[in-house]
């Protein structure tokens, strides 16, 4: 499932921005909090371990999204497609998904 940012705990911090390797954060239309394109968002899968958001979000507003649910090799694509110049390296370890941690 794609991540999303709950917009009522959001402090605006944007810690999440830079630490996202698909550009999927960006400001709300609100102005203050920020969002998560799901169509961008591949959970970090084929990068980390767990979701860099989650990772350094103080407020831990950074959440799975129950109506996005994808599949490991669906997040994969994603992010392979997303990120051409990188798609021979992003491989499914347990340090390069959720779904591979003990």
């Amino acid at each position: 499932m794609a991540t999303m940012i709950d917009s009522d705990l959001c402090t605006g911090c944007a810690a999440c921005v830079d630490e996202c390797p698909n550009e999927a954060i960006s400001r709300a239309p609100d102005g203050f909090a920020y969002q998560i394109a799901a169509d961008r968002c591949s959970e970090c899968v084929g990068f980390h371990a767990a979701e860099a958001c989650q990772a350094v979000c103080p407020v831990e507003c950074c959440l799975p999204d129950p109506a996005m649910r994808e599949t490991e090799d669906a997040l994969l694509a994603k992010a392979q497609r997303m990120n051409p110049h990188l798609a021979d390296r992003l491989v499914l370890t347990p340090k390069t998904s959720r779904f591979r941690r003990a």
